[in-house]
This record gives C-alpha cells, structure tokens and sequence, in this order.
C-alpha cells in the first residue's frame, strides 16, 4: 500500500480534507462551517469502521502498516511508520466516534469564533487519531 490508499492514513489525515473547506468558508456563515466540520468527522468515522472491517482479530501482529522512508540526511534514516494492532484501532475507532459528537454537543455552545474552534478540532482528530 502507499500512502494515499492505506486505510489508517486515510482515517489519519481525511479530517485536513474539512480544515481546506472550512478555510474557505466565510466564518460569517456559522452553520456552514458546522455541517462541514460534522460531516468531514462523520466521514472519519466511517472510513474508521471500513478500516476495522480489513482488520484481522486472529492476527496479534501490527496491520495496515506503512512504513516510508522520509528524512535521510547525515546518517540519519528517519522513516514515517504507522500501523494498527488491537488495542490501537479501538481507540482510533473511539476517537473517530466521539468526534461527531464533540462536534453536535458544542453546536449552540459555540458561538463566537465558530471557524477557528471547528478548524482547530478537525486538527485535533488528525492529532489523536495519529497518535493511536
């Protein structure tokens, strides 16, 4: 796989899909960047249960691994390594589920820098989401 098909990237990174539409959102327009921010992190979620549906339980062994090389300087062999076992994809499975939620409980809550706060959580998911 490389890196633009590998499901736990795409669960990773999708939500900078939403921070690219809300940049171009007016931050006027409130419930616009609100249906963005939810429907990019409903997507997540769902891209976060095909993930899971490729997952094999009867395997203990790190799946839907990458490993790339990416900074190669002076010795130095740094390489971008992700992958899944099965205590990591329930998390991220977690993660992506209480995101949606994050998302409509902070609906009327929020109302003043309403762009920044859902930019700034889709930011979050890529981060917790990578973390797992």
């Amino acid at each position: 796989m490389d890196f633009l098909t590998n499901p736990l990237n795409l669960v990773i990174f999708f939500p900078l899909v939403g921070v690219l539409a809300l940049l171009f959102i007016p931050g006027e327009k409130k419930n616009a960047l609100r249906w963005t921010a939810l429907i990019t992190s409903l997507l997540t979620f769902g891209l976060s249960i095909w993930m899971l549906t490729l997952f094999d339980k009867a395997n203990p062994d790190l799946q839907l691994s990458l490993d790339l090389p990416w900074i190669q300087v002076a010795g130095w062999n740094i390489h971008y390594y992700v992958g899944v076992d099965g205590l990591s994809i329930l998390l991220v499975l977690l993660t992506t589920f209480l995101t949606p939620i994050s998302i409509l409980s902070t609906w009327t809550a929020i109302e003043e820098r309403v762009k920044d706060f859902m930019l700034f959580f889709l930011l979050l998911e890529v981060g917790m989401s990578g973390v797992f």
